[in-house]
Parts: structure tokens; C-alpha cells; sequence
């Protein structure tokens, strides 16, 4: 059997119908052991494979409450009535930077327990 070239064999797809380009593939797949389905990985781009060992946590919310909202940001920052009463008033608002992320899920707890709605960011 002669070998085709590529444009041969391209142009013999051009002929053929859709089922019968499917019929093709399937036989190739089952002959050669491979798979025409592009891999998930590489379509979603490189996976991020590193946890962020720092992060930023914001109060985006205050909710309801917003007098357990300042006493917490004041538990949590160690500032003053005032500077968190503006912090909670203007918010979103930086709560901390800096912070592992174990630490900003617990102190994002504080804050939900009360209704605030906190977001942590990776650094």
C-alpha cells in the first residue's frame, strides 16, 4: 500500500460526511490505543498547586449588628472605639494583612457568628 500524503488525506475527509469522519476517529482511537479528547489540565491552564501562606482579611459587611461588628474589629485589630467604629462604618475595610490562613478562618468565624461578611484574599 502506497503511503498518503497529508493533503491527500485531507482531501479524502473532505469528501467524507460527519458520521463517517466519527466512524474514522473511533477506528483510530481503538487501533492506536489513543484518545481524541483534549485533556481537562491542559484546557484549564497550569493548576496552582501552592496554598497562600499569606492573607488579607476584609469586613465587606457589617450586617445588622454593626455594634458587635466594632466591638469584634477591636477584639481582632487592638485599635480604638473610634478607629473602629470608622473602619466598620466605611466598610469594606482591611481588618488584617499578614495573616496565615488558619488564623483569618477563625477570625472570619467571629465575624460571621454575628452576621458581618468578611472575604479573605491570598497575598
Amino acid at each position: 500500500m502506497a503511503k498518503l500524503t497529508k493533503e491527500e488525506i485531507v482531501a479524502s475527509l473532505k469528501e467524507m460526511t460527519l458520521l463517517e469522519i466519527n466512524d474514522l476517529v473511533k477506528a483510530i482511537e481503538t487501533e492506536f490505543g489513543v484518545s481524541a479528547a483534549a485533556p481537562v489540565a491542559a484546557a484549564a491552564g497550569p493548576a496552582k498547586t501552592e496554598a497562600p501562606t499569606s492573607v488579607t482579611l476584609t469586613l465587606t459587611d457589617a450586617g445588622a449588628q454593626k455594634v458587635a461588628a466594632i466591638k469584634v474589629f477591636r477584639e481582632v485589630t487592638g485599635v480604638g472605639l473610634m478607629e473602629a467604629k470608622q473602619a466598620v462604618d466605611k466598610a469594606p475595610a482591611k481588618v488584617k494583612e499578614g495573616l496565615k490562613p488558619e488564623e483569618a478562618e477563625e477570625i472570619k468565624k467571629k465575624f460571621e457568628a454575628i452576621g458581618a461578611k468578611v472575604k479573605i484574599d491570598a497575598e
